[in-house]
């Protein structure tokens, strides 16, 4: 199952800062500059996990991961916009047959 992850980071170094949001763009959309909405499996989620572990200085950095919920239930609709997004978040559905 997939679940909606919004993703928000303050990096204090501008070389971990793009390799950070290159690293996000792999895993999901930018909404602003530095918050991205990924939709990511558990085994998705831990490597952007590890991966954004072996970029970040602790002291400095921080990430924020809120978990939204299912991609096919509250996380498909629990973001509310102002004003015009970067992004618009993919209107998916799907059928059963």
């Amino acid at each position: 199952m997939r679940n909606v992850q919004l993703v928000c980071y303050d990096i204090g170094d501008d070389a971990r800062l793009r390799r950070v949001h290159k690293t996000l763009k792999g895993y999901g959309d930018p909404l602003q500059y530095s918050v991205f909405r990924c939709e990511l499996s558990e085994m998705e989620l831990q490597s952007l996990k590890s991966t954004l572990w072996e970029l970040l200085n602790f002291g400095q950095d921080r990430v924020i991961i809120v978990h939204l919920g299912p991609s096919d239930g509250r996380g498909a609709q629990c973001i509310e916009y102002w004003g015009e997004p970067r992004v618009m978040p993919a209107n998916r559905s799907a059928t059963i047959i």
